[in-house]
């Protein structure tokens, strides 16, 4: 029960983030890309500004696949089938730290990203998250 629990907060969590890359990317809530300075300054180049968009928008729906396919798993798979994906998360998300974590905290350490430090917010949160899914896996 542990397992399908974390599964559908986090589905619901993100798919906060879903909806803000959709309807809101220039927002600063809901992780959308408004704390980046080069989302307004991309407004500038259309073409640019185009393209930025497509890319966000195609992280929106790269995610609405995976949460639809963890919510059918939260609630039509087996206790075993939850533990893996749980498990699956986890290592998945752990890749954050190899190429965007770095990237992230650049751009912050360069002043390109608003509120100050919030490349560490994110890495924090992010782990955090790793820690339930393997905590839940675990106790599942």
């Amino acid at each position: 029960m542990i397992a399908k629990i974390v599964i559908l907060a986090f589905v619901l969590l993100e798919t906060s983030n879903v909806l803000a890359l959709y309807f809101a990317p220039g927002s600063k809530r809901a992780n959308a890309v408004g704390m980046f300075s080069a989302w307004e300054k991309s407004k500038q180049d259309p073409e640019i500004h185009d393209f930025v968009r497509y890319l966000v928008y195609w992280v929106a729906g790269a995610k609405l696949i995976f949460l639809l396919l963890l919510a059918g798993i939260a609630w039509f798979g087996d206790a075993t089938l939850q533990r893996l994906s749980l498990l699956a998360l986890a290592l998945a998300t752990l890749s954050f730290y190899w190429r965007l974590f770095p990237l992230i905290r650049k751009m912050d350490r360069q002043g390109h990203i608003a509120p100050k430090n919030y490349s560490l917010q994110l890495g924090v949160m992010i782990f955090l998250f790793i820690l339930a899914f393997v905590a839940a896996a675990l106790m599942g």
